[in-house]
């Protein structure tokens, strides 16, 4: 199984074969106007994809866990082939299918497609008030014979679907998107490191990967600063913390 991390929540996933795009968002650097009432504002994304955009089009499916304007962005929708099978949260089937794609395959519970097990898991995109703002959010677990399995949990803080999910499927990997986004009032609204901390102590055996960090203006926490407080929780060596354009290779166990 292999994982590149394009930006942001942006990545190419291999796994039994088949190329996956998860939450693309291609537009250029400075292309999007800053989440309104949040720190920074400055012009999204923040930083350029690192590799052309023509260049992520040529995959099997995409992979959406909610369609908010940083992980499926109108660059998106118009690059990419309306053939395409896009796996979502039924919450937004309407919404791509009125983008013109015309194989939209909304996971309710779980589906196969091809030999690959897709199973979509809960989340809480924020706290309280905020929280319910948000709307709805998805994780997923993905499931093929011979592979790690790989939980991507989504935009969620730390809750119990994502307690549930841990240790219900016992994934060898997690994707946790971690950049601690926020407004200027209320809480994080994805997890921070903290969060990640707490995914770690619950599942001992699965190696962590931080994504979701420094391409859009209310991200607020690094990578050095996740990775400061990784260390002095003696956790450096069980997350990854991908730098843009990186591939992670997972070994099946």
């Amino acid at each position: 199984m292999k994982i590149k991390l394009i930006r942001h929540a942006t990545m190419r996933v291999t796994v039994g074969g088949a190329n996956i795009l998860v939450d693309p968002m291609l537009s250029p650097a400075g292309a999007m106007g800053p989440v309104a009432d949040s720190p920074r504002q400055r012009p999204n994304p923040l930083v350029p994809l690192p590799v052309p955009a023509e260049s992520l089009l040529n995959v099997d499916a995409v992979l959406l866990t909610h369609t908010h304007r940083d992980h499926f962005d109108d660059a998106a929708a118009k690059m990419l082939p309306k053939s395409i099978p896009v796996l979502c949260q039924p919450a937004d089937g309407e919404k791509i299918a009125s983008l013109g794609f015309t194989r939209v395959l909304p996971v309710d519970s779980a589906l196969t497609w091809r030999e690959l097990t897709v199973i979509r898991t809960g989340g809480q995109h924020g706290s309280g008030e905020i929280g319910r703002k948000m709307g709805a959010v998805s994780g997923y677990v993905l499931q093929h014979r011979g592979e790690s399995l790989l939980y991507i949990a989504g935009d969620t803080i730390w809750c119990r679907e994502v307690s549930e999910a841990l240790d219900r499927y016992s994934p060898k990997v997690a994707v946790l998107y971690a950049g601690a986004a926020r407004f200027l009032t209320g809480g994080p609204i994805i997890m921070d490191a903290g969060d990640v901390v707490k995914v770690c102590r619950q599942a001992a055996g699965t190696k962590v990967v931080a994504v979701h960090l420094e391409a859009f203006n209310h991200c607020l926490l690094t990578r050095n600063d996740l990775r400061r407080r990784l260390e002095t929780e003696n956790l450096g060596e069980r997350v990854l913390i991908p730098g843009d354009g990186e591939e992670l290779i997972f070994q099946p166990e």
